[in-house]
């Protein structure tokens, strides 16, 4: 994958990020290993919100996202910046994605009494990739818009972890968990779509 083909990132530019990747950079540890780490913080969320309940479930959830995108953006820093590039980083780019989301919006379709919902949340937000990789294999540019791409949908579900937390410690009602299971699932068919007229234009454009 070349950079062009990379998600806009603005953590990248960040001190932190550009300390921490390189000192991975250094060491032994492998770009495609950082990816497969994600679906480790992804999993350990998506339990923590099913068999944890309450508070200190919603906390760990939101964590565990946040280190998962934070393996997602070190991976390919390491990687590109890092020079330890390898003929299966694609792979590894992808696959380990579209395990993670499906663990975290599946567990939030269940934490949230819609299990349905979940699985139809993850179906959708893996076809967003489909559209994404498809225009790409007609020779696009990999299209990253939203409105729910995958930094949208993380900010969704930690945004809702932290305001069902509010929501238990004010009152008696749990409305939160499902909005937010109904946002992304809408989000992602929406995403789906606007990707495809994209796409769509821009063929027709080069016809």
């Amino acid at each position: 994958m070349g950079k062009e083909d990379r998600r806009p990132i603005a953590a990248r530019s960040t001190g932190w990020a550009r300390a921490l990747s390189a000192a991975l950079a250094r060491s032994s540890v492998t770009p495609n290993q950082i990816s497969v780490l994600s679906i480790f913080f992804a999993a350990a969320g998506a339990a923590a919100l099913l068999y944890w309940p309450g508070i200190p479930g919603l906390i760990a959830c939101a964590v565990g996202i946040q280190l998962r995108l934070i393996c997602n953006l070190l991976d390919g820093m390491v990687a590109m910046e890092g020079g330890k590039q390898t003929p299966t980083g694609a792979l590894y780019n992808e696959y380990p994605d579209r395990i993670a989301d499906s663990l975290l919006i599946v567990a939030l379709g269940y934490a949230a009494g819609m299990p349905w919902l979940g699985w139809l949340g993850a179906l959708l937000a893996a076809l967003t990739a489909y559209v994404r990789l498809s225009g790409a294999s007609l020779g696009l540019p990999q299209d990253f818009r939203g409105p729910m791409a995958k930094q949208h949908r993380m900010a969704v579900l930690t945004i809702a972890c932290v305001l069902a937390i509010i929501e238990q410690l004010v009152g008696n009602t749990a409305y939160v968990l499902p909005t937010a299971a109904i946002v992304i699932a809408v989000g992602s068919l929406v995403t789906c779509i606007t990707r495809t007229r994209a796409i769509a234009a821009q063929l027709k454009a080069s016809a």
